[in-house]
């Protein structure tokens, strides 16, 4: 699974972070939420951080899933 990319933050002077995805606002996060983000990203990967923060990650066989046979529609009922 590749790592997550495209991820970037911006820390207010009211203490609001904004996670920003590809150029998107991800999450806005205020207060104790906020707080606890900083310290988290400044300790480990930036990328993998922000990217469980927001949910904007897959573990890897979402894609592989959809695609598979069985999960492209037209099973009938109760069999």
């Amino acid at each position: 699974m590749p790592p997550p990319r495209g991820f970037t933050y911006e820390q207010h002077t009211d203490g609001t972070v904004v996670v920003v995805h590809h150029g998107r606002t991800a999450a806005t996060l205020r207060g104790a939420r906020a707080q606890k983000f900083l310290v988290e990203v400044g300790s480990g990967d930036q990328q993998l951080v922000m990217a469980r923060w927001t949910g904007a990650y897959k573990i890897g066989n979402e894609r592989t899933a959809r695609n598979h046979p069985r999960n492209q529609g037209g099973r009938t009922r109760g069999r």
